[in-house]
């Protein structure tokens, strides 16, 4: 038998992969349903994967992507778009390659996959939580269960550990696999929450709560040194910055956390050079010219933007637009292609789409995702560790390994 420890995507996955190939599975989630977590991602729309072309594919993963070579073309994106149509689910590609279900429904996704572990007669034990991996000779054993407070030990031949990392914990993401990795003498690296916003120093970023930013440039600095830097939208909140730009960001900025001061600066003006922006101010400024100075910039800049750029700016407001100079037109250039906010931390585990750190794959065959370490037993999925940016390719890796796992796992 397959014990197949978390039902979300990459458990489901292996358990699915592992039932077609003759295995019996058994399938055990500690939360009341199967794949909570994939029920809110993509907003509740669930962005399956990316179809973007193999090389994107592997340029879009952060850490260890070298790792994923097996599994990426052992079952890349277009075979994840094809598996989903064969159980029901139809797809359609929109902005930036991401991919979703027709209908717009992440439940739709956790549906196909459920119906179809039915139908392999997978036996899915839900609300029983794992307590333990129990090895010898450095062989699988057995897994202790706890159900309605009454623990049991089962007997297995093999486990797949698809138990996720620490982001949003409601779900059940509590590290539990960490534990069991640890136990069983695996080195689990530094754990960060990924792909979470930022919390601002300035206090004026709470001025432009709720302002949506698209086609700004991010560049971000670890002390002097650019760590990142790429286009894309953002968006203004009561307590820093986010949206799919700084979620990406964050991703590269988590080992610097506490070691080093990290600075955001946005451009947002990309599409113009600071010449080509100071022509723009100059013909703005010579339609009203005996306006007031924080009324001249109503036609460059979202409203809530204005009265930050007016206060950094140092120019009084009430300065007519025919007596500022170059210098503070100058002034005001530079303040919108290099407007600088200080990053204070990451928000949280519970804000976090995913964990970057996990169970060290130098420990893992990257062929079968089994443990050098432990026989017949694999890791899959977030709790090993592997991070992708924003746009579907997490859960392509979570596709992909638990695909892996499943048609590799020996009893």
């Amino acid at each position: 038998m397959v014990s197949v420890v978390g039902g979300g995507a990459a458990g489901m996955m292996a358990a699915i992969i592992a039932a077609r190939n003759g295995h019996k599975v058994h399938l055990y989630e500690k939360n009341e349903k199967l794949g909570k977590k994939i029920y809110i991602t993509g907003k509740g729309r669930c962005n399956i994967t990316n179809a973007a072309d193999m090389e994107q594919l592997f340029a879009n993963v952060v850490t260890n992507r070298k790792f994923l070579y097996s599994a990426f073309y052992g079952f890349d994106n277009m075979q994840t778009i094809s598996f989903f149509e064969e159980l029901g689910v139809k797809t359609k590609i929109e902005r930036g390659e991401r991919v979703f279900p027709l209908s717009d429904k992440s439940s739709d996704v956790i549906n196909g996959l459920y119906k179809e572990l039915q139908r392999l007669g997978v036996k899915i034990f839900l609300q029983t939580t794992v307590l333990d991996i129990i090895t010898s000779d450095d062989s699988i054993k057995a897994i202790e269960i706890e159900k309605n407070g009454k623990k049991e030990r089962v007997d297995t031949a093999a486990v797949i550990v698809a138990t996720g990392g620490l982001s949003y914990p409601s779900t059940g993401s509590t590290g539990d696999g960490y534990q069991f990795a640890k136990k069983t003498g695996h080195t689990v690296t530094r754990l960060s929450q990924a792909l979470v916003p930022f919390q601002i120093k300035e206090d004026y970023v709470k001025q432009m709560q709720g302002l949506s930013l698209r086609n700004v440039e991010a560049r971000v600095f670890a002390g002097n040194k650019k760590i990142y830097e790429n286009f894309g939208e953002m968006l203004f909140t009561h307590f820093g910055v986010s949206g799919p730009l700084i979620l990406s960001a964050s991703s590269y900025v988590a080992s610097f956390i506490g070691k080093k001061d990290i600075t955001l600066q946005i451009d947002c003006k990309p599409a113009l050079n600071a010449e080509q922006l100071d022509a723009r101010l100059v013909r703005d400024f010579s339609e009203m010219p005996n306006k007031q100075f924080k009324h001249g910039l109503d036609k460059l800049l979202p409203r809530k933007m204005i009265p930050v750029i007016l206060e950094l700016s140092g120019i009084s407001p009430d300065k007519p637009i025919h007596s500022i100079t170059k210098e503070e037109r100058h002034k005001i250039v530079h303040l919108l292609k290099n407007l600088e906010l200080h990053v204070e931390r990451l928000r949280g585990y519970n804000e976090a789409i995913i964990t970057q750190g996990g169970v060290s794959v130098k420990e893992i065959n990257a062929s079968t995702m089994e443990s050098t370490k432990i026989h017949k037993l694999y890791f899959v999925g977030e709790v090993l560790d592997l991070d992708a940016l924003t746009g579907g390719f997490n859960l392509q890796i979570a596709w992909s390994t638990g695909f892996l796992a499943g048609s590799q796992v020996e009893e």
